[in-house]
């Protein structure tokens, strides 16, 4: 801390605060990669490479899927660190290792990951086809969507008690895929997004046959708590595209493609809230959403806003999810809600982050007078408050 004298008063300044703020408004960004400052949020990506260790997956003429998945995994990875400061990667394995099928979302689930990307490569009877296609969760559309699942949930077999392990799921009965009709699809747009992305990539980037954004009953994706996605980055039965897939070219573009996709998914994101803060409470902390009464008048609070509407929604907590702390804010011919209501934009973030479950496509605003204002505007307003 330290005074000074104006007007004959003394006032004291925070030296830490005056600094943070000159280092937001002076430093660039450190690549076209992403917009980051000294205080970002780390995402959290897992990537899973499929089979491994006493699974080889699909064989081709001269490799097996579970070699390929792991080269393109660890690829992806170092283009996520290289080129962004603030994400953290963590890998369902790193070498030729088993790892049950039930245990690879469960480690999404547990690092509280924001992305969950599984690697796979695809194997058809036919010598002819060719192509990429991301599958998101959901109930298989026709059969060769259902016969693709199958076929990636077969690896339970090698497990030991795999009847109990995994509720007495059996990978090649069409029955048990009626479970995952009622799966949770809170995240099912975003992973669509992100699917949809990593496809463009793979046609426009890399030139492959585009086989769509698909859906279907994946183990791997069932009861992820975070948008999620299984790659099939080419089939291993066409000669063509195994060589493809086993070339230190192919795997670099592929894993290219899909850092891209990710990249450009994860700022979609960002550039809602302007900035992304690191998280510092633990998933299990609550977070006080009111604390002591904030004014709305003539200050400037920060906000979650979680949907805008043409009509007015009453405000109760059976049409918000179960939240309470909702503010209706008016905006021309539209209503936006929002909840919560912080001083410090950092608070509002890790609220978000809270309520995402909820609300997967929520982002900060900062609102005054119950107008909404640029948030650019509004954090230099709070910190030439915090510097007087």
């Amino acid at each position: 801390m330290s005074t000074g004298i104006k007007n004959g008063k003394h006032h004291t300044i925070n030296i830490c605060k005056v600094i943070l703020f000159f280092l937001f408004i002076a430093t660039p960004a450190i690549s076209s990669f992403s917009r980051v400052i000294k205080d970002e949020k780390k995402w959290v990506i897992v990537i899973d490479a499929g089979h491994g260790g006493r699974d080889p997956g699909a064989s081709g003429l001269i490799s097996h899927e579970k070699d390929v998945t792991l080269a393109i995994a660890l690829k992806a990875g170092e283009y996520f660190q290289q080129n962004i400061r603030n994400v953290t990667v963590i890998y369902t394995r790193k070498d030729d290792s088993t790892v049950d099928l039930r245990d690879r979302p469960k480690i999404a689930n547990k690092a509280n990951a924001d992305l969950f990307i599984s690697i796979h490569a695809n194997w058809a009877q036919s010598k002819n086809i060719k192509g990429t296609e991301t599958y998101i969760m959901g109930t298989a559309k026709d059969q060769q969507n259902l016969e693709v699942a199958m076929k990636e949930n077969e690896v339970i077999y090698l497990e030991k008690d795999y009847s109990t392990k995994y509720e007495g799921f059996d990978p090649k009965s069409s029955e048990s895929y009626i479970m995952f009709s009622t799966t949770q699809k809170v995240f099912q747009e975003q992973s669509t997004d992100l699917a949809s992305r990593i496809q463009t990539q793979f046609r426009e980037r890399v030139n492959r046959n585009d086989r769509d954004v698909k859906q279907s009953g994946f183990w791997v994706l069932y009861n992820t708590k975070m948008p999620a996605v299984l790659v099939e980055t080419g089939f291993i039965s066409n000669p063509a595209e195994e060589k493809f897939l086993n070339s230190k070219e192919g795997q670099d573009y592929l894993a290219s493609s899909i850092f891209r996709a990710c990249r450009d998914y994860l700022n979609s994101i960002d550039s809602k809230s302007g900035i992304s803060y690191e998280q510092n409470q633990s998933p299990d902390q609550e977070t006080d959403t009111t604390g002591a009464p904030v004014s709305r008048s003539n200050e400037v609070v920060f906000m979650v806003q979680i949907t805008t509407t043409t009509t007015k929604t009453e405000i109760k907590p059976e049409n918000f999810k179960g939240l309470k702390d909702i503010t209706e804010i008016n905006a021309q011919d539209r209503f936006k809600y929002a909840a919560g209501s912080f001083k410090d934009y950092s608070d509002a973030a890790q609220y978000r982050k809270k309520i995402k479950g909820a609300y997967p496509d929520a982002f900060v605003i900062a609102v005054k007078d119950n107008k909404i204002l640029p948030l650019q505007q509004a954090l230099e307003l709070k910190n030439k408050m915090i510097i007087r």
